[in-house]
């Protein structure tokens, strides 16, 4: 039996679309290398697949010691997946990035074993410029990042089961539109703020689903307004909600395309990222697919401003996404992988 080894964590929007291509990876013997991170608790739901944990290297954004020691990091975790890999001996590696997949891709091709990694973001990541080095190819989420030597365009893998969502009551009372609104698998402080600031004005207008991450989650009881702090079941969520307001990762702006959810994305600002998410949220406002509102520019008017426009609008921009919309990428990738 061809064995495949799956690496990349941090969020769950490296570790799901490693997850969808291995829906399609018949007849291989998957394993799995990650941090102790949240790619560990995911895979606990995946008995198929044999998990294996390394120590991750995450380089820090601003100045600070502990990126002097990174080097070091490196060569440890290294060793670790160069020890995995050899009782393993995969035939190929598919790699969703996150620091956790540097040092695999880097013993795997010192190994000589074919890499075959994906970028989800319309820009490259620190940790993906590095794979690029040693991997056969780069898959791309968007068409515009293909433009260097080895990246090929075959789309965001999304799992099947985000298609097979069902709409839930949640104990609402009314039919007043519904708003989910989420940061992320890891929550976003930003948007959870708007929501407990202004949680009585939402609620008068809107049904408010609200995943806010593990760490900000409150347990509050209101008409109207149902929080979690996070959802294995997030396809129903995004079944029951008629918009959605969000970060701009490109794993859940790409589920969320291909559902043809209307959209407001409030992305990392500079600050606090590399500006991934401004560029992924700018190019998704110019297709039409979304409103944008920037975290500097941002106030509690503009956001009723937004979502009233999105709400009026949401047959057109529906319409438009499922003229756009391809939901082919796992076939794709998973093509790639068995030529390799």
């Amino acid at each position: 039996m061809k064995k495949i080894v799956l690496t990349g964590g941090g969020t769950a929007g490296h570790v799901y679309p490693a997850l969808a291509v291995a829906e399609k990876l018949k007849g291989y013997e998957i394993h799995f290398v990650g941090s102790s991170g949240m790619e560990r608790d995911i895979l606990k739901n995946f008995p198929y697949i044999k998990y294996h944990e390394i120590s991750a290297v995450k380089l820090e954004r601003k100045l600070t010691f502990k990126n002097l020691l990174i080097p070091f990091k490196l060569f440890s975790s290294i060793r670790q997946a160069k020890k995995i890999l050899l009782q393993i001996r995969p035939d190929v590696i598919f790699s969703k990035g996150g620091f956790v997949a540097v040092p695999v891709a880097i013993a795997g091709a010192r190994q000589n074993i074919p890499i075959v990694s994906h970028e989800s973001d319309l820009t490259f990541g620190l940790a993906n410029k590095i794979i690029l080095r040693y991997c056969k190819i780069m898959c791309t989420s968007f068409e515009e990042t293909a433009n260097r030597k080895k990246c090929v365009y075959t789309g965001q893998p999304i799992r099947q089961d985000i298609f097979q969502g069902k709409k839930q009551m949640f104990n609402f009372s009314n039919s007043l539109p519904t708003i989910l609104i989420l940061g992320g698998s890891l929550g976003a402080q930003f948007l959870n703020s708007i929501v407990f600031e202004n949680l009585e004005k939402l609620t008068s207008k809107y049904n408010i689903l609200h995943i806010c991450g593990r760490k900000n989650f409150k347990n509050i009881k209101h008409k109207n307004y149902h929080s979690v702090p996070y959802a294995d079941n997030i396809q129903d969520f995004y079944a029951t909600a008629d918009i959605v307001i969000s970060r701009a990762g490109s794993g859940v702006i790409n589920e969320l395309l291909c559902l043809a959810k209307p959209m407001l994305l409030i992305p990392l600002s500079k600050q606090n990222s590399r500006g991934d998410q401004i560029e992924n949220a700018k190019l998704f406002e110019k297709k039409g697919y979304c409103e944008v509102i920037k975290e500097e520019e941002y106030n509690f008017n503009l956001l009723q401003q937004k979502v009233e426009k999105l709400l009026k609008n949401a047959e057109k921009i529906k319409q438009n996404m499922k003229n756009t919309a391809k939901n082919d990428a796992v076939n794709k990738i998973a093509q790639i992988i068995s030529e390799y």
